[in-house]
């Protein structure tokens, strides 16, 4: 039995809540409106193209489907899938215009790019890549692409208005045209839709800026090479210049206004730009969440050399986080890398969260809590990398 929590989100044709079955399991459900013509059509498409493409780590997984009867008894048909968590437009929003790291935009780029090879391969096409449409997954560390009820089969596109204001490639742009005069254009559109889009959510990660009035200018019609070079040009100060370069030259080789010199997934991913290794920012662990919290400012250097003192902290600090969920191992470096910090394992990502939501700002010793995330697969390893400040 599946208990709803919230609502996460509403659309014109479906509904999508977090629910729940006992403490440990969590999912999302999609709920499929019916559609004016009192069919099933959206529900159908979206299964259909999931069931087909399950077994990708970028790509939200389906766990099954059934049929909801509410009290009035109208049914409707739900679609039970992974819960994720924090989307690219939330992360866009707490950018404050400022822009995101490296190591996040990279680790972003490359996990949709994965995705994106994966569906292009098996003759799909996304159709409506944008950031609310890739989530973060606290288990498995990376970004998933989510909502394909507008995907379809290159070549056989029975979708006739595809892609969201801002994201919308040009020949997606006149496509669209054409079918709402009633037109029918020479051919569908492909896969290249895809990476125009990427490009354009990659710039926005870049620049911390919405664009999409940007893209509707003139300006950007005639140029967005110049365009995309100005923005680089404006927020260059702030990174290093080589991986600079390269982040601009990926996002302008899929910004092509023509889709057949439009760069392809496969292409992209052999970029320069992600042989690069890059350490993440505090405000990037503190943005994703993971089944680790970190928790720094915490315990002074002379209390990790005195065995009983030592002891007595793990105790404590063990004591207070399994207050807020189940708590694996905990561990407190003595030297560097990590010297000083805590780092919890908790059985879950929920369960991290709650603990850095109520731990964030306290006073532990004397001192104010910085609580963070960290990657589990780093902690699962020993690396205990120092962030970037």
């Amino acid at each position: 039995m599946w208990n709803v929590q919230v609502r996460l989100g509403q659309g014109v044709s479906a509904s999508v809540y977090r629910v729940s079955s006992g403490r440990a399991s969590m999912a999302a459900v999609k709920e499929f409106q019916v559609d004016a013509q009192g069919g099933d059509y959206g529900y159908l498409k979206e299964r259909s193209v999931l069931e087909n493409i399950q077994g990708h780590k970028n790509i939200v997984t389906l766990y099954g489907v059934f049929t909801n009867h509410n009290p009035l008894g109208i049914a409707t048909h739900c679609l039970l899938l992974e819960l994720l968590d924090v989307s690219v437009s939330e992360l866009l929003v707490r950018a404050s215009n400022q822009g995101h790291s490296m190591w996040l935009i990279q680790h972003c780029a490359r996990d949709v790019l994965e995705a994106l090879c994966f569906l292009h391969r098996e003759g799909y096409v996304h159709a409506d890549l944008k950031p609310r449409n890739i989530l973060w997954s606290p288990d498995d560390e990376c970004f998933k692409l989510i909502d394909f009820g507008l995907s379809f089969k290159e070549g056989h596109q029975d979708v006739k208005y595809i892609q969201t204001d801002g994201y919308r490639a040009p020949e997606a742009e006149v496509q669209n045209s054409l079918a709402q005069a009633g037109l029918e254009g020479d051919s569908g559109c492909t896969s290249a839709v895809d990476l125009w889009s990427l490009g354009i959510i990659l710039l926005e990660m870049f620049s911390g800026i919405k664009l999409k009035e940007t893209v509707k200018s003139q300006e950007w019609k005639d140029n967005p090479a110049a365009i995309v070079d100005h923005i680089f040009s404006s927020n260059s100060v702030v990174y290093p210049a080589i991986p600079v370069y390269h982040l601009r030259d990926l996002i302008k080789s899929m910004l092509h206004s023509n889709p057949s010199s439009r760069s392809t997934a496969e292409a992209a991913l052999i970029s320069p730009f992600f042989s690069i290794p890059f350490a993440p920012h505090i405000e990037d662990l503190v943005l994703l969440p993971t089944p680790v919290l970190r928790l720094l400012n915490v315990i002074d250097d002379s209390h990790l050399y005195n065995d009983d003192e030592y002891e007595d902290i793990i105790e404590d600090m063990r004591e207070e986080c399994q207050k807020y969920g189940s708590v694996i191992s905990l561990l407190i470096p003595k030297e560097n890398p990590g010297k000083g910090q805590v780092f919890v394992e908790y059985a879950n990502a929920g369960d991290s969260k709650e603990a850095q939501r109520q731990l964030t700002g306290r006073t532990f010793d004397g001192k104010f809590v910085v609580a963070t995330f960290y990657p589990l697969s780093a902690y699962k390893r020993g690396y205990l990398y120092q962030t970037v400040q």
